[in-house]
């Protein structure tokens, strides 16, 4: 795959870059908006900063960039940028991001991926790369910034506020990517890098994999032709492989309201849906507490590995014109081994209950089964991405630009699972010590540390291979995510000589975005009697010792340290009798997704210079319209009606599908106005109101339906079936927000910020669980069912928001303390926004507007942090810098990918991670990094804050590398 890359980036390298460098006629005012480039993208970054000649490099370099470009910014907005290739500092796009002002980020594998803005979820923002959107492979609208690497990117910038030509989706902001523009150097550059990367958690492993290694390669040069064309090229690889072991502890994501006023011995507790939450005075109370249906302790042993190339373009032949050319692609893949004990039955036979009047748990004693899994995962995705750009500026008045943008993601999943479960004989036909029953064990719950105390009945051996030999099931899972965009734009601009406005824009953008999605899954289940000589092999033949030390030891309260473990891809053979057995034939599934959308906006916008009260402002105004077309195919289960005699009729399934597609449309206007004001030289305050709008995930707006239907003689077909699932909604509306931000900066030096902002957003809609009527011709006879799914409401919500930034370099101080700078942020964000959860929270009826109170409370905004805080320490030794980084994040709603889910919150924690570089000379450089030096975990409840239901912890990472420029 590297090679395929190399070839792309050499193609690329024929073609032309990503933004340009077109200058336009600004007035001369240090607050004034930074020139545009091609309109689909929004201002970029700035290039290196230089002081009396002498170029500023090093985390000082990087930090006067950011002042820089959020000083030259139109909009209100907040940057990292590196003074040179490979300068951002930060291990990955996702850690840069989070030390940017508002932003945080949902920790995955140990590394930053989601990215949630002044407090508000990926879904409320947009992210772009090289100014264009990006396709993922999740099915959200989210970028997946473990695809990027760091190295090879230069700026990052949040653009908190909006203005008409930018690309609609920005409620929270717009996080753009930039990599690096060649013809903003002066010089060739040639540069090689290399990591070796070690995970702390390698270490407990008894077959790890060692140190890791990140390589990376870049090449920048200009060309300057005899007619005054000037050429840029940059070019850059990257490939690595590493491992990212974990430790999970965790419950299954259906959660279950059972009635506390009810003990069931030797079976599950009897679920309540009449209860009403106490104190609410619609009703009264029911006591329930909240249970999962399984628990899972999971041992992980992953190994990670990518390829990416960039590739750029910049060209002017002449002072009129610019073509550029930009291409990016990555291929990730990764796989894990994973160990899991199972207690798949979290409801039966629960007595001793504690729990609060919120029904969370805090101890109880259970009955359940056992089993071990074996369990391994292949998952592979491929981005690639292209834009090609062309301006045009016959004269100083008038610039055009066309914009052609490509991006696919292609993400496939293996699985290969093998069960084995305990029952009362082992696999030599001996009684099994500590079963009750046909295959149940006694087990206490205490919830008092980071994870519950577990304690299953000590007469079972957990650790015991012979006890795990009933019903093994063997599941091969397959899934399919693409993602593909088209997008084009057409932009225009007048440059009046003189009067109010000194730019008046115009432009039209259409995107065309595809998403298919499937889930296959073949399953076998081994009679035991039948093939009990084929069992006891595949067991005594897959053993494994238990493959780490010290399980989850950090996490207090934990009492599950090891327990019987099997080779997964052994295991599986030894019982089918092949590696792989292959997908089903038929792969159709009412709950496949395939989605198009279809996007055109219009805008117009007129940039100004003028004065108010005295004082210089520049700014923009204009309007954006938006018409979104959603198309969703999807199957339904075919039915077959039997008509009787008497007037009844039989409804039966016939295990075939039907093909349905829904369409829907929505148009949306979305004004803006931005504004700054020169207070002093130093001094900028600015101004921004706008409308915005958030578009659904891709994969909610699925077309799917399952209908099940009753047994038995009913009067009409619509009472005949039991219940219809969704996999989503395609008419559900967007979000939209009216938003007004005030920002006052101070910038008294190139070193030194400070800057506060209050800002605050009434959103219209959102989420609620409900019964929607839809139509379904069967048999010919048209029949209206109650399908439950999300709905969009029209209720109002508001959030309220300030946020703080401050930068300084004490130079003042005496050596060597004058290399001592410091960078602090802070956001506040408080909102009543309701998520409600889908099982237990609140319905309505929408034909009435009637609610129908919840168990449990709301949620709040999908990842919303009240407080986020990041700070930054850094020390310039002469040729050596030294960093220390610190991230803070509160608690927040995190919501499952795809269909609609019960809340799941994840605890608030804070992280820190250190870098040093010492530069021996212009040419050599070392670094030491570490991140999560606090071992922070990742822990979460369902579905409310208090009710356990993971904890995830992957430990610290080190990274020590060598960087050589030619």
């Amino acid at each position: 795959m590297l090679r395929n890359a190399l070839l792309y980036a050499i193609w690329a390298s024929l073609g032309a870059a990503a933004t340009t460098s077109a200058q336009e006629t600004r007035p001369a005012n240090p607050a004034a908006p930074a020139p545009s480039a091609a309109q689909e993208t929004p201002p970029s970054g700035q290039t290196p900063v230089t002081l009396d000649e002498v170029v500023v490099t090093g985390i000082r370099g990087s930090i006067q960039s950011s002042i820089q470009t959020k000083r030259d910014a139109t909009v209100i907005s907040d940057a990292l940028s590196a003074t040179d290739i490979g300068d951002l500092p930060a291990l990955s796009i996702g850690e840069a991001i989070e030390t940017i002002t508002g932003a945080s980020t949902h920790r995955e594998k140990g590394g930053a991926t989601e990215i949630s803005v002044r407090g508000l979820g990926p879904f409320l923002g947009s992210a772009t790369f090289n100014g264009r959107e990006a396709t993922n492979g999740s099915g959200d609208r989210s970028v997946n910034f473990n695809q990027f690497p760091a190295e090879l990117i230069n700026t990052v910038q949040i653009y908190k506020t909006q203005q008409a030509d930018f690309i609609e989706g920005g409620i929270a902001g717009t996080i753009n990517m930039e990599t690096v523009k060649p013809l903003s150097f002066d010089e060739r550059r040639i540069q090689l890098e290399g990591r070796a990367t070690y995970p702390e958690y390698d270490g407990k492993l008894k077959d790890g994999d060692g140190t890791g290694w990140r390589g990376t390669a870049s090449y920048l040069d200009q060309f300057e032709f005899a007619n005054g064309g000037r050429l840029g090229i940059s070019l850059g690889v990257q490939s690595l492989e590493g491992s990212n072991p974990e430790e999970v502890a965790a419950t299954s994501s259906t959660w279950t309201a059972c009635d506390a006023t009810l003990n069931r011995a030797n079976v599950n507790c009897d679920a309540t849906g009449g209860g009403i939450r106490p104190g609410d005075p619609r009703a009264g109370n029911t006591p329930f507490y909240l249970v999962p249906n399984g628990r899972t302790y999971r041992q992980l042993v992953e190994h990670d590995k990518r390829d990416a190339a960039f590739a750029a373009l910049q060209w002017q032949p002449n002072d009129t014109m610019e073509v550029n050319f930009d291409y990016q692609w990555s291929d990730r893949t990764f796989s894990e081994d994973r160990n899991e004990l199972v207690l798949p039955d979290g409801r039966r036979s629960i007595s001793n209950m504690v729990a609060d009047a919120d029904g969370v748990v805090r101890s109880f004693t259970g009955q359940s089964g056992i089993e071990t899994n074996s369990n391994y995962k292949v998952r592979a995705e491929e981005y690639e991405g292209a834009g090609l750009n062309f301006q045009w500026r016959p004269s100083a008045a008038w610039l055009f630009s066309t914009d052609f943008a490509y991006s696919h993601t292609l993400r496939t999943e293996n699985d290969w699972t093998t069960r084995l479960r305990a029952d009362n004989e082992d696999i030599n036909g001996d009684d099994t010590i500590g079963i009750n029953g046909a295959r149940y064990v006694d087990y206490s719950y205490d919830h008092r540390g980071d994870v519950p105390a577990l304690v299953i009945d000590p007469a079972f051996d957990i650790t015991r291979w012979e006890n795990f030999g009933d019903v093994p099931r063997l599941r091969r899972d397959e899934q399919l995510r693409e993602h593909t965009l088209h997008a084009f734009r057409f932009d225009s601009s007048y440059f009046p000589e003189s009067g109010f406005f000194t730019a008046i824009k115009g432009g039209v953008r259409y995107a065309q975005s595809d998403y298919r999605d499937y889930d296959d899954r073949v399953e076998i289940n081994i009679n035991r009697n039948q093939n009990l000589g084929l069992i006891r092999d595949a067991n005594l033949a897959c053993r494994t010792a238990f493959p780490q030390d010290d399980f989850l030891d950090a996490a207090s309260g934990n009492t599950i340290n090891s327990w019987a473990t099997f080779d997964s891809r052994c295991l599986f053979r030894a019982l089918s009798g092949v590696d792989d057995t292959g997908r089903n034939p038929d792969l159709r599934d009412p709950a496949n997704n395939d989605i198009g959308e279809k996007t055109q906006a219009v805008y117009l916008m007129g940039d100004f210079a003028s004065e108010w009260f005295s004082l210089p402002v520049t700014g923009n105004f204009g309007v954006r319209w938006v018409k979104t077309d959603v198309r969703s195919v999807g199957l339904r289960s075919d039915l077959d009606v039997v008509r009787n005699g008497d007037g009844t009729v039989t409804v039966e399934s016939t295990g075939e599908f039907e093909t349905q597609v829904v369409k829907a449309s929505n148009d949306v206007l979305l004004p803006s106005f931005n504004a700054a004001l020169e207070l002093t030289d130093d001094k900028v305050l600015r101004v921004g109101v706008y409308r915005a709008m958030a578009r659904p995930d891709m994969s909610a707006l699925g077309a799917g339906r399952t209908i099940d239907v009753e047994d038995g003689e009913f009067t009409s077909i619509a009472d005949a079936i039991d219940s219809i699932a969704a996999t989503g909604n395609p008419s559900t509306k967007p979000l939209l927000s009216w938003n007004g931000d005030i920002s006052f900066e101070w910038y008294p030096n190139r070193d030194s910020l400070l800057s506060a902002a209050i800002y605050y957003k009434q959103f219209t809609g959102g989420d609620i669980p409900t019964v929607i009527d839809e139509t379904f011709v069967i048999d010919g006879e048209t029949v209206v069912v109650p399908v439950e799914q999300y709905a969009t409401t029209d209720e109002k919500s508001d959030l309220f928001g300030v946020e703080f930034t401050g930068s300084h370099r004490f130079s003042y101080l005496p050596a060597p303390f004058d290399g001592l700078g410091v960078k602090v942020s802070y956001n506040y964000a408080d909102s009543n926004f309701e998520n409600h959860d889908l099982r237990l929270g609140d319905q309505v009826d929408p034909e009435t507007g009637e609610i129908t109170p919840g168990l449990v409370e709301p949620a709040n905004i999908f990842g919303l942090s009240k407080h986020v805080a990041s700070g930054s320490l850094y020390w310039t030794l002469g040729p050596v810098d030294l960093q220390a980084i610190y991230k803070y994040r509160s608690e927040y709603y995190q919501r499952f990918v795809g269909a609609p889910s019960q809340n799941r919150y994840i605890h608030g924690g804070s992280t820190v991670d250190f870098r040093t570089t010492w530069r021996v000379n212009k040419h050599l450089s070392f670094s030491l990094e570490a991140s999560n030096l606090t071992d922070e975990p990742r822990i979460s409840d369902m579905p409310v804050m208090g009710n356990f239901h993971e904890y995830h912890a992957y430990g610290r990472r080190y990274y020590l590398g060598v960087r050589y420029r030619f």
